[in-house]
């Protein structure tokens, strides 16, 4: 599938031929809670080229790079004092946080920035320097969601390298202490996440004091988030313990249910609705963009589905049919399940059923799964869905009277979130 964002307005500067790579988080000393961000260099342009591109116009990439990197730093300095007992030995914690936290697309940063100037806010001054760093607090809550998210699925590898609990069972496993290495790892995972999860929350704190008259609806909308967000991983866990494979229409339903609520609301609907309401846009332009983030939020994990089954892991940095070896009940496989229920094709339903949920499963194996996912319609309803949803979004965002060249932005945003490798 290929999808082509709305042309801006060709006033805009042109892009450049090739963009920067993205600065790691490098910590950094912080001043006040109320420090000035760095002003964005240039205005956006006209027609991004690549995702980089998406993130990289006016500066926010760095801009969220240089919140996060200082946030961190600060963390960091607090956490060796604590420490300082055991020789700063809870140092281990930040530095693992910061290898999650550098690089990521920042896209949900970048949601919540074009819908805070697709509303009319500035590019540089007090609100927006609220934006960057509410952007920084949606990344570092993300992270934070990842971490825990990783323990509960057992996964290996997150963009390429081992997950926070796999890095720290190996550091048990290298230093010979006493215990379980995994065990010592899966709770050294939890508590980073808790302490990133702290963390967003003092972010958010001190990207709001600048902005009083809109700080309280702000943090509602966060907390709200958080909620869904928590209370989508219960159920996402729930699903996966339950009966299941009785009833295909209803596995899907519950599914989506929960992707809505576990991935939709933070990934897209949240960052829309707090860029407009940073910009003082009020409940009821915010409560817009919400509405089309919910769909663009849901083809976004749906792509992410199709992706853990038949991603490169050369591009996601997962191995391939990962979901499939956690045995994560999708829509993608609810729908497999159905399709193969109208054909009364039992061979190949058993064949599904077997290899959901298992480790060991082979190169070979996830291939034949694939051929039977792909045979029997699954993906091909799924990416219809995905369009679907998709063109839902794009009418929901015409409606919501957003501001050029932001506009233009956030419909090439929402074409990368469901048109990608990664």
């Amino acid at each position: 599938m290929a999808l082509t964002p709305p042309t801006a307005p060709t006033t805009a500067p042109p892009v450049p031929a090739a963009a920067a790579p993205p600065a790691p988080v490098t910590p950094a000393p912080a001043g006040p809670a109320t420090r000035a961000l760095p002003a964005p260099a240039a205005p956006a342009p006209a027609t991004p080229a690549t995702p980089a591109q998406l993130v990289d116009a006016e500066d926010l990439r760095a801009r969220v790079d240089a919140a996060v990197g200082a946030h961190l730093a600060v963390l960091a300095s607090e956490v060796a004092a604590i420490s300082a007992v055991a020789d700063g030995a809870a140092t281990a914690l930040t530095d693992q946080a910061a290898v999650l936290l550098t690089g990521g697309k920042r896209l949900r940063a970048a949601l919540c920035w074009w819908s805070f100037r697709a509303h009319g806010g500035a590019p540089s001054g007090p609100a927006a320097d609220a934006a960057v760093r509410t952007g920084a607090a949606l990344e570092l809550f993300q992270a934070a969601a990842l971490l825990h998210d990783d323990v509960m699925d057992n996964s290996d590898t997150r963009r390429g390298a081992p997950t926070a609990h796999r890095a720290f069972a190996a550091r048990h496993a290298a230093a010979g202490w006493s215990g379980d290495a995994g065990r010592f790892g899966e709770s050294g995972a939890i508590l980073l996440g808790d302490l990133v999860l702290v963390a967003a929350q003092r972010e958010l704190t001190a990207a709001l004091e600048p902005v009083p008259a809109v700080a309280g609806a702000v943090r509602d909308t966060f907390d709200r988030m958080q909620s869904e967000v928590v209370t989508g991983q219960y159920l996402d866990v729930l699903v996966q313990a339950e009966p299941w494979g009785e009833d295909p229409a209803a596995d899907e339903a519950r599914a989506r249910a929960v992707l809505r609520a576990k991935s939709a609301g933070y990934s897209v609907a949240a960052p829309l609705e707090l860029g407009a309401l940073l910009a003082g846009a009020g409940a009821g332009r915010a409560a817009l963009v919400h509405a089309a983030g919910v769909p663009l939020g849901e083809a976004f994990q749906l792509r992410d589905d199709v992706l853990g089954v038949f991603g490169d892991p050369s591009v996601t940095g997962k191995p391939a049919g990962d979901d499939l070896r956690e045995g994560k009940r999708t829509v993608l496989v609810a729908r497999t399940m159905s399709e193969l229920a109208l054909s009364s094709d039992d061979a190949a339903r058993t064949r599904l059923t077997a290899c959901l949920g298992d480790p060991a499963l082979s190169g070979d194996d996830v291939s034949r799964v694939r051929d039977v996912i792909e045979g029997s319609g699954a993906l091909a309803a799924v990416e219809h869905l995905v369009d679907e949803l998709y063109e839902t979004a794009l009418a929901r965002l015409a409606a919501a009277d957003l501001a050029e060249p932001a506009r233009g932005m956030l419909h090439a945003i929402a074409a990368v979130l469901v048109d990608r490798e990664s």
